[in-house]
């Protein structure tokens, strides 16, 4: 165990790191800039391409707010004196995914990984980004109410969204400076009617390993044979409850059977893994945690667990959150045999498993504990906007830039400024709840 000794201190800083926040983004106004003829924006007010219409949240007077902060830190008092005795097992946990980590990245020969990811995809922080997600089309056949505000969105003209072509090209740019996943999202991507077509041609990409996609399920089940075949190879699907009638009061439309059959589809294919998220809402459905762990006992997906976080139109309030300290302490209640598994380094998620089930249960803990410091994460919108930072507001369009005949050397470039320019972490979830961004539909799940 003499290891342990050079790899606990080195540590102990980075992982104090990814559970404190950092101070608040500062954001200027409505920005132009004129790097390689590249629009970059720091949205305050509307979206230079988009006049959305939002259900807007209440305004909540400063005190208001402060009664939020405080009634969540009361919350998390009353849970204290039951987390404290698994303290222990948190904090054994955590140093020995610090150690696991250590040894992985030597293990697995990092330094060739990290040598393929161009200087284009390195920010000012030293991250190398080799994910990008990709939003396929702003449209969708559910109306989640954490996604989308309830009287919809004002969607962005045909026109201006990107085509298949324009897709393709840019992945291809990305794919070439090191780039070896690509997420396909939406709105719901499952819809969009040449998505076989677009599936073929990014995995034909050189250098693409994986071809992932996040998918409400309502109408992959038919479409996933062909998907697979043209190159998909992971898989998530969103499903936030097991009940049949919550179902529809939470995405405002019917189809809860369908979205179990496509997870068994994808299981019957060989889709692995076949990851299932949930967005835990308190009062909604966060007494369904322990039947969404069961799931994992027979089946060999992965149930994954996001913390609420404040979009434009979901009215996010911190009462609705329900920490991941507070889920790890109800599930150890009734599956003490839970343990913590390896993490890869740029994981965004918490990966546990209950002994002798065949999945997998993770947790994505953005608000209470966030995982900047290891964010390798860019994001493509439907609209052809760059997107760094999920909760950040800056954008710079890569449509315009390549509509305009941008050659490959200044696309490059544009890029570059963009991903130099991503912060070192996000403003915490108080700040964020007071930044406008834009609703979740349009960003890409």
């Amino acid at each position: 165990m003499r290891w342990m000794r050079w790899i606990i201190p080195s540590f102990s800083h980075a992982f104090r790191s990814r559970t404190s926040s950092t101070a608040p983004l500062v954001f200027g106004s409505h920005q132009v800039y004129s790097d390689t003829s590249a629009v970059f924006y720091e949205q305050r007010g509307n979206l230079p391409y988009h006049a959305l219409a939002l259900e807007k949240e209440p305004q909540l007077s400063e005190d208001e707010r402060q009664d939020n902060a405080v009634d969540f830190l009361l919350d998390d008092k009353l849970r204290t004196e039951s987390l404290r005795k698994n303290r222990r097992f948190e904090e054994v946990s955590a140093v020995r995914s610090l150690a696991v980590e250590a040894e992985s990245y030597v293990r697995r020969g990092n330094a060739e990984e990290r040598d393929r990811v161009s200087d284009m995809l390195i920010d000012s922080h030293g991250r190398r980004h080799n994910y990008l997600r990709i939003s396929l089309t702003e449209r969708c056949n559910l109306r989640c109410n954490y996604c989308m505000p309830a009287k919809g969105v004002e969607l962005t003209p045909n026109s201006e969204l990107l085509s298949q072509k324009e897709i393709v090209r840019i992945a291809g740019t990305f794919v070439a400076g090191g780039v070896d996943k690509i997420r396909l999202t939406g709105g719901e991507p499952s819809i969009r009617s040449d998505i076989e077509e677009i599936c073929e041609q990014l995995s034909s990409l050189p250098g693409l390993k994986h071809l992932a996609m996040t998918s409400n399920g309502i109408v992959l089940s038919r479409k996933l044979p062909r998907l697979q075949a043209a190159g998909l190879n992971q898989l998530n699907i969103s499903l936030d409850t097991l009940v049949p009638a919550k179902f529809e009061l939470l995405t405002r439309r019917k189809g809860h059977n369908k979205v179990l059959q496509s997870i068994d589809t994808a299981l019957g294919l060989g889709l692995s893994p076949v990851k299932v998220n949930t967005v835990v809402m308190r009062g909604l459905n966060d007494d369904e945690i322990l039947d969404f762990v069961e799931l994992t006992r027979d089946k060999p997906i992965n149930v994954r667990f996001i913390e609420f976080m404040p979009f434009d139109g979901n009215v996010w309030n911190s009462k609705k959150l329900v920490s991941y300290m507070e889920m790890m302490d109800m599930i150890k209640k009734k599956f003490p045999s839970i343990h913590r598994l390896e993490d890869h380094p740029t994981d965004t998620a918490k990966n546990f498993q209950v002994e002798g089930f065949q999945g997998t249960v993770s947790f994505i803990t953005s608000m209470t504990q966030h995982f900047c410091s290891g964010c390798n994460r860019l994001r493509l919108m439907a609209d052809g906007n760059l997107k760094v930072c999920l909760f950040g507001p800056a954008e710079v369009s890569l449509r315009d830039a390549i509509r305009s005949g941008m050659q490959e050397l200044d696309l490059q470039q544009v890029i570059s400024d963009a991903v130099k320019r991503k912060k070192a972490a996000h403003a915490g979830m108080f700040e964020l709840a007071r930044t406008q961004n834009r609703p979740m539909v349009h960003i890409g799940g």
